[in-house]
């Protein structure tokens, strides 16, 4: 049975466990198993820093040991993912992992982002040039995984028919 590293920013919701068992019986349900980040127990006693050391580390671990990464990528406390959810999805690339991200969000970023027009070039709220490929991510996550739009339900299904016949999007 394939592993799959469960990555999102579900792990803050207040139902963060009960919703993580839930992804892991949907991952059940399509033949894989689920690797939750908060499946692992750290020891008692730690200071914040050496807990979020060893959160950190653990959560390398799983990724290490899954055979793929599954990411909700769909926008969290303002218009990106969250930003370690990215840096996992990162991670397991780097690893040559396959990884497969699913959003709700279909708009290009352009039309998530963008609010002024100024010498050809579309800005943000803070002047920042938004980058206009008509992908709904960041370029460097849309053109290394395989990016689902919509929930985690429709990315296993992806996964499921994909795993046997990963796409070649890897450039390293």
């Amino acid at each position: 049975m394939k592993k799959i590293y469960l990555a999102g920013p579900d792990v803050f919701r207040p139902d963060a466990v009960e919703y993580g068992n839930q992804l892991k019986s949907l991952c059940s349900a399509f033949g894989f198993e689920g690797l939750y980040p908060l499946d692992n127990q750290a020891p008692d006693g730690l200071s914040k820093q050496a807990l979020a050391r060893w959160i950190c580390q653990a959560n390398l671990e799983l990724i290490r040991q899954a055979d793929a990464v599954m990411a909700n990528l769909n926008a969290f406390r303002g218009h990106e993912p969250d930003s370690g959810t990215v840096f996992e999805t990162g991670f397991a690339i780097a690893l040559g992992k396959p990884v497969w991200v699913y959003t709700n969000e279909k708009r290009p970023l352009l039309e998530q982002v963008a609010v002024a027009k100024e010498q050809g070039r579309h800005l943000d709220s803070q002047g920042f040039t938004v980058e206009d490929f008509g992908l709904n991510l960041n370029l460097m996550i849309a053109c290394s995984a395989n990016v689902v739009q919509g929930d985690a339900r429709q990315c296993l299904q992806e996964m499921a028919a994909g795993l046997g016949s990963v796409s070649g999007r890897f450039f390293l």
